[in-house]
């Protein structure tokens, strides 16, 4: 039997226990927490898996997503608007036939269909009537 009391200078040697694993407080680079969160997000993954192939508690890995989501939000910042004139754009020098009929202006370019043409006409008298 071996007595607590003895000592590694008497020559005799105490048990001794190796601890193999991760250690405490371990530092994860950003990219390992990324690719560890991706795996969380795939169909069908489950979190908590996840966390047991890397040796990580999964409340750890719910901390790393909630952080990475309110990341993504915070760098969408806010974006100023600029406004610009438009650039002037030509009119064409087109002729173009305009009818005044019940307070209602129609411009009619040439080429335009002469049954939609009747068709509009007759819609714009009828709404007077």
């Amino acid at each position: 039997m071996v007595d607590v009391n003895d000592d590694a200078k008497g020559g005799r040697y105490r048990r001794v226990e190796v601890l193999t694993g991760p250690g405490r407080r371990r530092k994860w680079s950003d990219d390992d927490k990324a690719r560890i969160v991706a795996e969380t997000l795939e169909p069908g993954a489950v979190v908590a898996e996840v966390a047991r192939q890397w040796q990580i508690c999964p409340q750890q890995v719910f901390t790393w997503r909630r952080e990475m989501r309110a990341g993504a939000v915070a760098r969408l910042g806010f974006v100023p608007i600029v406004a610009e004139q438009p650039a002037a754009v030509p009119e064409p020098e087109v002729p173009v036939i305009e009818v005044k009929l019940a307070d209602a202006v129609l411009r009619v370019a040439p080429g335009t269909d002469g049954e939609l043409l009747t068709t509009v006409l007759r819609a714009i008298r009828a709404s007077t009537v």
